[in-house]
């Protein structure tokens, strides 16, 4: 199937390329799954189109109070910000300057400047930042675990929400196109190729039956090669901003 969508399908797709079933492609069942997860690990770190930006929502529970830190899941790679913290249930309260200034400008739509209302808001935001602030965050994808500096006793309490903007790896077997990326394809194939080379460089010089002597260096060079384009062209074309991430 020259448009993979499952797993298996993509394995097939880079043997075909290689010259199977024409040709013996000398590889273990192993050695492909382990160059197609390797395949998938590039293309994951990368690739813009392997990530998506996700709204990740968590209650907050005693041991997240005590640990002071909350879990995340194997999928998200990224953390980019958490939203403001606000232990208001109900809305503004009449003490809250931006629920004065809704009261005396916005009283009606055709007599309120907008302009200068957005000046406003903006000036209120500059000065929550310059007062307030963020709460600094800090996430490593292999712990699996966001921590946030800030007094947990006093700034959250349990059962609330803390919304946090992240970006998740796009999974396969849900969005099945994934499989039919053009650099994903042509990645994984040039790894089974070098494993392919690899496997053969072990007999090297070897004579078979009609004359024919094997040369896995040749398929090796070619698959290193490969690899190096292909990884230059993702990395000059396809990969976000180093800072885009927090983690």
């Amino acid at each position: 199937m020259a448009n993979p969508t499952s797993r298996q399908q993509l394995i097939d797709y880079c043997l075909r390329q290689l010259g199977h079933p024409v040709l013996e492609i000398n590889i273990d069942d192993d050695q492909l799954e382990d160059r197609i997860d390797e395949a998938f690990s590039f293309y994951r770190e990368f690739h813009y189109d392997a990530v998506e930006l996700v709204y990740f929502k968590h209650q907050i529970t005693s041991t997240d109070i005590t640990n002071q830190y909350i879990p995340i899941t194997d999928e998200i790679i990224g953390v980019t910000k958490i939203f403001p913290f606000t232990n208001k249930t109900t809305g503004m309260n009449i003490f809250d300057i931006r629920y004065q200034i809704l009261i005396n400008d916005l009283y009606s739509l055709m007599s309120t400047d907008m302009i200068y209302y957005s000046m406003v808001r903006q000036h209120l935001e500059l000065l929550n930042q310059l007062l307030v602030g963020q709460k600094p965050i800090r996430f490593n994808r292999h712990m699996n675990r966001l921590f946030i500096d800030m007094d947990w006793k006093a700034d959250v309490k349990e059962n609330d929400y803390i919304i946090v903007e992240c970006y998740r790896v796009l999974n396969p077997d849900t969005y099945t196109d994934v499989y039919n990326d053009r650099v994903l394809k042509k990645y994984a194939t040039a790894l089974i190729k070098k494993q392919w080379g690899t496997n053969l460089k072990k007999f090297t010089g070897v004579q078979l039956p009609g004359g024919v002597t094997l040369n896995g260096q040749i398929i090796y060079d070619e698959a290193v090669e490969e690899l190096k384009e292909i990884e230059e062209m993702v990395r000059n074309t396809y990969e976000l901003p180093t800072d885009f991430f927090v983690g």
